[in-house]
């Protein structure tokens, strides 16, 4: 297999790149949808452009829930429905409570030995995935402009705090030991996502200043969900292949695995899944690109995500955390979202981390180490959550407004 940088793979450079930036929906016109299901987990398809699909299940669901003015009732029922294996609590309205009960259930394909090794690789890697999926997943969905806008002008947009914690929340429940096990939260986490992606759906076109900087008509459809999906787990694999991380054939299979599944429990169509990482490069390969560029609901969210990392130590560290971000996601995406050039920082910090890497890569062997490494780990995810919540509990809901001050 080739091997890609993150910076190649994510940004697609010379003049498609150029583009693409200035005018992706242009771009996706010239292009088109070429990557073919037979690549997918489902293995066959209509080969319809993702661009124009979403979720047929949820989005007349949720439409129904919000005109039925029952979305509050339903958030207070949800609050305490944690665990995968926990029975959906009495008194949901009906339609409601038959679509969850269907799919809450884990797809056919769903490999658990799989599952299991994917939480021993978390265990392990949990630096490197944290790192990529944190800092760097949040700066790339920044300069992500579909992505951008659905965050500035919905109602998580008002309080970045709170969208930051709902959405590591997500993210931490995938990366948990037990994500897929019964006692585990990642379905939970899964479905409620995807819940909130649909009334997304519904009420960011009621918004005028988002249809006035949006280039389409309904938010979130499968194409904008891949794009986030490969800002996750494609965007670590290939991070951790640039740092040189050790990783098995079997322990990338795993990974992929574990993202499959979640790709499926949040709504993504099987037919639009990668089977194989060949398969998810060449599938980011081609869309990434046409994706991403710069906005000024981008640079706000940058500038707003790195003053929150920042100040959780001290507001002097921001510097570093600047060097940090461009040397996760590269020059010209930070140079999209105004991630402002460090001096004093942005030769230090790789440096750093090549040899935080080396260090890690010769000891995670040793007996204690892993489970050590996934201590530390643990530790400062509870650490982030409790900060960015305020000690409050904090869960996923499902929004009935958009950002009130627009």
């Amino acid at each position: 297999m080739a091997h890609f940088s993150r910076r190649q793979a994510l940004i697609a450079g010379g003049a498609f790149g150029a583009l693409v930036a200035a005018a992706p929906a242009q771009a996706r016109s010239l292009v088109g949808w070429n990557w073919s299901p037979g690549d997918s987990v489902a293995g066959t398809g209509a080969g319809l452009d993702p661009h124009e699909v979403w979720d047929a299940a949820a989005d007349p669901l949720l439409k129904s829930l919000l005109d039925r003015g029952a979305v509050p009732g339903v958030n207070d029922l949800l609050w305490d429905w944690e665990t995968n294996e926990q029975p959906l609590p009495d008194g949901l309205p009906s339609d409601l409570r038959d679509f969850m009960e269907d799919a809450r259930r884990l797809p056919s394909w769903a490999d658990h030995d799989k599952l299991e090794l994917a939480a021993e690789f978390n265990k392990s890697h949990g630096i490197y995935l944290n790192l990529a999926n944190g800092p760097g997943g949040g700066m790339l969905a920044a300069a992500i402009p579909q992505e951008a806008r659905a965050v500035y002008y919905s109602n998580g947009g008002a309080d970045m705090e709170s969208r930051v914690a709902k959405t590591s929340i997500f993210g931490f429940s995938v990366g948990s030991l037990d994500a897929f096990r019964p006692e585990g939260t990642c379905v939970v986490e899964c479905l409620k996502t995807r819940l909130v992606h649909a009334a997304v759906r519904h009420l960011l076109p009621q918004s005028e200043h988002w249809r006035e900087s949006a280039d389409e008509d309904i938010p979130i459809n499968q194409e904008d969900m891949l794009v986030t999906w490969h800002t996750l787990p494609t965007f670590a694999m290939r991070s951790m292949e640039d740092w040189e991380v050790p990783v098995t054939d079997d322990e990338a299979e795993a990974y992929l695995h574990v993202w499959q599944v979640t790709a499926a429990m949040i709504g993504i169509s099987e037919e639009y899944i990668p089977a194989t990482w060949q398969a998810a490069y060449e599938q980011s390969d081609e869309i990434m690109a046409r994706n991403m560029g710069p906005t000024d609901e981008g640079i706000w969210i940058a500038d707003t995500l790195l003053s929150q990392l920042s100040n959780r130590f001290h507001e002097a560290t921001r510097p570093m955390v600047n060097s940090l971000a461009r040397f996760l996601i590269g020059d010209e995406t930070a140079d999209w979202i105004e991630i402002p050039r460090e001096e004093r920082w942005d030769d230090l910090v790789p440096r750093a981390w090549s040899s935080l890497v080396q260090f890690r890569n010769g000891v995670i062997g040793l007996p204690a180490v892993p489970q050590l490494a996934w201590t530390i780990d643990e530790l400062l995810r509870q650490y982030v959550l409790h900060d960015l919540t305020g000690g409050e509990e904090t869960k996923i809901e499902i929004p009935t407004s958009n950002r009130p001050d627009y």
